[in-house]
């Protein structure tokens, strides 16, 4: 692990494959156009209208045209402790269609202290971003800072069983020691002070997250692990910021 000298964040540095496999086509459309168009229906209805989102760990800013188009936001705030993604971020914000009608915000900071006022977030927006977070529960503080009451935490994330695979152990890095089961999120997230049901949480078993065969096997019509029978390898939630007395 190396610290930042000037701010003291804990960070683990992404490789050069990784930071350059965040603008392919395959991270843009195979995984979070797939994301958010399953967080978007675990949110219990109705929408938000016309909502603030922070996109914490927003990385290159891929995320913003599809924030989007999901939800119709009237401010995005983009935030990101790799500075020299931010510029490629705000490049984004600025091709994003319709630009005017949406503010844009792009921030360095680190998600464990949000340069951002409390209760100023409709929908805290986490995707790929916590297994790279050595300060899980003060990040999860964070986000539940930011967001007004009711507001919506939309949580997409690898587990231990996908991160700790060869492939990505080869690829890519990340702090191993945090890294952590779907059950064990999601109880992180309810301890948390965010509340959510089992409708408001999917399992998916995407084909990239199985590293033993990329899906192979199932493609093949060989058997597919069926929920409960498998280790899981990715967790979405909808979780909404619970009220003090809950």
């Amino acid at each position: 692990m190396s610290v930042s000298e000037s701010k003291q964040v804990p960070f683990v540095p992404e490789t050069a494959f990784g930071i350059w496999f965040l603008r392919t086509h395959t991270w843009e459309h195979h995984v979070l156009r797939v994301a958010i168009n399953d967080l978007k229906r675990l949110i219990d209805p109705p929408l938000p209208t016309a909502p603030t989102i922070v996109d914490v760990g927003c990385g290159q800013g891929k995320s913003f045209h599809l924030l989007a188009e999901a939800f119709h936001p009237r401010r995005i705030v983009g935030i990101d402790y790799h500075e020299d993604s931010l510029e490629l971020a705000r490049q984004a914000a600025r091709a994003c269609p319709n630009p005017s009608q949406i503010a844009f915000d792009v921030l360095h900071g680190d998600c464990a202290n949000l340069p951002l006022p409390s209760a100023s977030a409709d929908i805290v927006f986490c995707h790929q971003t916590f297994h790279h977070l050595v300060e899980q529960e003060r990040a999860l503080a964070e986000f539940h800072r930011v967001l007004k009451p009711g507001g919506i935490l939309l949580f997409a994330e690898s587990t231990e069983a996908y991160i700790r695979s060869w492939v990505i152990r080869l690829l890519f890095r990340h702090p191993m020691e945090v890294q952590k089961s779907a059950d064990e999120y999601l109880e992180m997230i309810r301890h948390g002070g965010f509340r959510f049901t089992k409708r408001n949480v999917s399992l998916p078993y995407l084909w990239w997250s199985r590293a033993a065969d990329f899906g192979l096997f199932e493609r093949l019509g060989l058997h597919r692990p069926k929920p409960g029978k498998r280790r899981e390898t990715l967790v979405n939630v909808a979780a909404v910021k619970a009220d003090a007395t809950v």
